[in-house]
Order: C-alpha cells, then structure tokens, then sequence
C-alpha cells in the first residue's frame, strides 16, 4: 500500500484516481482486425474499439457495446439484433445485408455509412446523426417498435408520411 501511494504521488495521482486506476481495465481494442463471424453475443464490450475491422458475419446480438467505435468498419450480414450501440462511432460503416433489429443507435454516429438490405425494424434511432440521403433511404424501409425503449423506428428517424 506505501509503495502504491509513493508512485501514485510521484505521478501526480492521488489515491482514489490510482485505486480507480486499477480497478477499471481500458476498453478491449480490435482495431484493424480480422474478426469474420467471431461471436460476440451478449457480451459487455463498452467503449470497444473496432476501427477498421473485418466483422463480416459477426454476431453482436444483444451484445452492449455503448460507445464502441466501429469507424470504417464493415459489417457485411453482421448480426446486430437487440444490441446496445448507443452512443457508438459508426462513421464511415458498411450495412450490406446487417440485421439491427430491435438495435438501440441512440445518439450514435452514423455519418458516411451505408445501409443495402438491412433490417432495420424496431431499432432506434433517437439523436442518432445520419446524412439526410441515408434518413431518406432508411424511412423507406423504416417500421416496428423498439423493445428496449419502446420508440418507433419510424419515429426515431424523423420520417415524414
């Protein structure tokens, strides 16, 4: 315990941050990986970084991935369904053929990814950012209700009739 309060004083922490310190493990990294149907279901990968990443095939349902950063990543017939990515990177992501059913994106960033195929019904979108080319093309297949928060995809999008 000294020697720990003498390299926490000698590098500026004080005993709380150095106790936080160790308790709290950083974030699992992927980045740059080749992660072809790895299975990730219903796994606690907040604030997961998968920049990058080769996730074809992945399985992420019901995995909790808030504040993960996927940028550049593909996810071609990726298995999304009933997972937590709010507040998540998303910039720059490849949708073909990706299940996000019942996904919460809540607050997500979405901008330059592509949606082809994709399911989208009951996830949510709420004070997600998307391009307005990619809310148009998502409004036209936009439709069910979100399990988790109980918000309609249509809704979520800020889809006119």
């Amino acid at each position: 315990m000294a020697i720990a309060l003498l390299i926490g004083t000698i590098l500026g922490l004080s005993m709380p941050a150095y106790a936080q310190a160790a308790k709290y493990a950083p974030p699992p990294s992927y980045s740059n990986a080749e992660l072809r149907k790895h299975d990730f279901s219903g796994q606690e990968l907040r604030s997961a970084e998968f920049s990058n990443a080769n996730l074809d095939q992945a399985n992420f349902t019901g995995a909790k991935v808030r504040g993960g950063v996927f940028s550049a990543s593909v996810l071609t017939d990726a298995i999304l369904h009933g997972a937590d990515l709010s507040n998540a990177m998303l910039d720059q992501v490849k949708f073909k053929g990706a299940d996000l059913s019942d996904a919460v994106l809540t607050e997500t960033i979405l901008l330059r990814s592509t949606f082809q195929d994709v399911n989208i019904t009951g996830a949510d979108f709420t004070d997600a950012i998307l391009d307005g080319a990619q809310v148009k093309e998502l409004c036209k297949i936009a439709d069910g209700v979100n399990p988790t928060t109980g918000v309609e995809t249509r809704y979520s999008l800020g889809c006119r009739d």
